[in-house]
């Protein structure tokens, strides 16, 4: 059975972006092989094997998002629900009157420095279920944190 991978729309056309943008240096690659393959002995060449490495690592990359494009699942932005799911974006407040935002996705789509956490992650279990005015205790290796949840859309 094929694993399911969850992403937002946005997360979907990000992928999609760079797949299209990996596929499209597959000839300049290979313009860069036959170059160094025409300079002679490919043993000692190590231009040659710095553009057979770039080679492997993009058709990778490539078949990587392949396979997650093909087995993706759109999360919908959850209407009118007033719990923490999916998608969700959650504006929480902390016991200093400081605010965080986060919005929850799947874990290919997670990017914390960019407020997107997984569902999977520390920080995304525990909001969760969670509704406006609960109080959620946030675990982390530095820390513990109990925040409100001010807001979800």
């Amino acid at each position: 059975m094929k694993k399911q991978f969850r992403l937002t729309q946005e997360g979907v056309d990000e992928l999609q972006a760079e797949l299209d943008q990996l596929i499209s240096r597959r000839g300049e690659i290979a313009e860069s092989i036959k170059t160094a393959r025409e300079q002679g002995d490919l043993s000692e060449n190590a231009e040659y094997h710095a553009a057979k490495d770039d080679h492997e690592r993009n058709e990778g990359r490539i078949m990587e998002l392949e396979g997650i494009l093909s087995s993706v699942e759109i999360i919908q932005k959850p209407k009118g629900d007033s719990k923490v799911q999916l998608g969700s974006t959650v504006k929480l407040q902390g016991e200093a009157g400081k605010t965080k935002q986060f919005q929850v996705v799947g874990t290919v789509e997670a990017d914390p420095l960019n407020g997107k956490i997984s569902d999977e992650s520390p920080i995304g279990k525990a909001l969760l279920g969670k509704k406006e005015g609960e109080e959620v205790e946030i675990v982390t290796p530095a820390e513990t944190s109990v925040y409100k949840v001010v807001d979800i859309s």
